[in-house]
């Protein structure tokens, strides 16, 4: 088979992988951000932390692949600017809901505060598989104009399939739109403003991380038509043996490398269930073509381990 016709077997095998296993899914995750801001983290060279530190409400959106709210390098939108000097978040709250409009934004994230330095702020989120990004803000308080914040993290894996569980570091970041250079600086307006960048090892804060963010698919809410054929593969990674469960009448399967090569081919003999047998194979991802005795086709991918 050629190159070319490889490549397009492929394509074709991963648009079927996004469509049916997800397309028509609504995913909920538990987003949980546990802040280790102390003063044994980041000692301050005057003295404690400032009296009253805490967090304002953590905030943002799921959205597409369109829309940036914000970035490393990047200038602050005036709602980002209101979040990290203010804790305000009505102008952030509107550039969302104009994202939600132009449809590029799905749903806006109105979370907790946290009214400690240390401890958690959790939010439940729910997405669909058009809007796989989360974009979260909180304001360090007080503070000129930082804050932590994470930028699109996709709650998809490359073959479309929700990730059940997503672990980030966090470190402070300065907005760029106030100069101030202690927790309790007064107002000092950059104009014009600076890019948006990291505060990791600069005063008052030190090169430790400010926090942990853990966001964990709770459900996966299948809102396909009622007539669509379901399918279950378990355990996925597996050490050698799949178990498949079908609602139809299995007819035929096929495994495919990801150059799209055929590696295995297994007959069904007409079963609702089938074990497939990988130990033969090497370690990687698979494509696993399902057939029913109705002819329709569905592909899940499988890990090898």
């Amino acid at each position: 088979m050629k190159k070319t016709t490889l490549s397009i077997l492929l394509a074709f095998f991963f648009t079927i992988t996004f469509t049916i296993t997800n397309a028509q899914t609504t995913a909920t995750y538990s987003v949980v951000f546990e802040s280790t801001w102390s003063q044994e983290t980041h000692p301050h060279s005057s003295g404690n932390l400032p009296s009253g530190a805490h967090w304002s409400k953590l905030v943002g959106a799921t959205h597409n692949g369109q829309i940036t709210f914000w970035e490393l390098n990047g200038i602050a939108s005036p709602g980002i600017e209101n979040v990290a000097e203010l804790g305000s978040n009505s102008v952030f709250f509107d550039e969302i809901n104009a994202e939600i409009a132009a449809n590029n934004a799905n749903n806006l994230i109105d979370g907790p505060n946290l009214g400690t330095a240390a401890g958690e702020m959790a939010v439940t989120i729910e997405t669909t598989a058009n809007y796989p990004f989360l974009t979260l803000v909180s304001m360090i308080a007080p503070s000129p104009d930082w804050m932590m914040a994470v930028n699109s993290v996709e709650l998809t894996d490359p073959f479309g399939e929700w990730q059940e569980s997503i672990v980030l570091d966090v470190y402070p970041i300065d907005a760029g739109t106030d100069s101030g250079t202690d927790y309790t600086s007064p107002n000092e307006d950059t104009n014009p403003k600076e890019n948006i960048s990291s505060l990791q090892g600069i005063p008052p804060f030190s090169n430790e991380k400010i926090g942990t963010l853990t966001v964990t698919l709770e459900s996966i809410l299948d809102i396909t038509e009622v007539n669509t054929p379901r399918l279950s593969l378990f355990p996925n990674p597996t050490q050698g043996e799949v178990t498949i469960s079908h609602s139809n009448t299995i007819k035929v399967i096929d495994v495919y490398d990801v150059l799209g090569k055929k590696v295995l081919t297994a007959q069904a003999q007409n079963s609702n269930t089938y074990t497939l047998h990988m130990q033969s194979l090497s370690k990687g991802v698979y494509l696993v073509q399902i057939t029913d005795t109705h002819n329709n086709q569905i592909v899940k991918k499988v890990v090898k381990q």
